[in-house]
């Protein structure tokens, strides 16, 4: 699973997958662009990976905004090979209709818009130069309904259609598209699900989750062609098979 040569760009890199991943495809060898919201965060990350890496502020919810980090990474190390569409929000918790509109579409403009955004902006480029890997983070919750979840299924389920549809349209030009599906992840996000205190996710000890570097191992291999059986699908972590193939297991 080397890397070297490679750039990585990975949205929600500040904390959870995305932190591991930056780490992960860096020690593999890959520079990294680390998007997120989080100035600071994402900052302190970069000065710790060292000179493979650079820290851009970005709110994937706005177009312009991602349409700049792709420039400025391409700028940087010279091209891009790989998005990892990772930022992604869980509230608002509640029931439909309890819940916020407004928060509820602000969960639709980061999980999905923010999606369409990062594969808008790339394509192109990588459709030009003839390969790039495109990974978004999906979910359980993308194939079924979970009580208090709406935005958080709904626009799961989005992003699951997104994969398949820019698989139908871009594999034969050299694009190779799928998504993962982690299963519970030891992140930010499992603290508010439990706080919630909805529906049975949120009751699970927290001994269950899987640590954040599994799916950054699994990132990893999904950019190889072993991973091409799952082109246009969801690579389920929950899955032994997958574990064993990753090297978890």
């Amino acid at each position: 699973m080397q890397m070297d040569g490679k750039t990585v760009l990975i949205t929600g890199a500040s904390r959870g997958i995305g932190a591991a991943a930056a780490r992960a495809f860096a020690e593999a060898g890959a520079n990294v662009a680390l998007v997120a919201r989080s100035t600071d965060e994402i900052a302190q990350l970069a000065g710790e990976i060292g000179e493979k890496a650079i820290a851009i502020p970005c709110d994937v919810s706005r177009y312009a905004e991602v349409a700049n980090a792709v420039a400025a990474t391409a700028k940087a190390f010279g091209g891009l090979d790989v998005l990892i569409n990772n930022a992604g929000v869980v509230e608002p918790i509640g029931n439909l209709q309890d819940t916020d509109p407004d928060a509820w579409s602000r969960t639709i403009d980061i999980n999905v818009k923010g999606v369409m955004h990062g594969l808008h902006t790339v394509m192109p480029g990588m459709i030009a130069q003839g390969h790039g890997t495109i990974i978004n983070i999906s979910s359980g919750a993308a194939h079924g309904p979970v009580e208090g979840w709406s935005a958080y299924c709904s626009s799961k389920a989005a992003v699951y259609m997104l994969t398949r549809a820019a698989d139908k349209e871009a594999r034969d030009k050299g694009l190779r598209i799928l998504g993962l599906s982690p299963g519970t992840v030891a992140t930010q996000m499992q603290r508010e699900i439990k706080a919630s205190g909805i529906n049975p996710v949120s009751q699970l000890d927290w001994s269950v989750h899987i640590p954040p570097e599994w799916p950054a191992q699994a990132l990893l291999w999904m950019c190889t062609s072993a991973a091409d059986p799952y082109l246009g699908d969801d690579v389920s972590l929950r899955e032994d098979d997958i574990r064993k193939a990753v090297g978890l297991i």
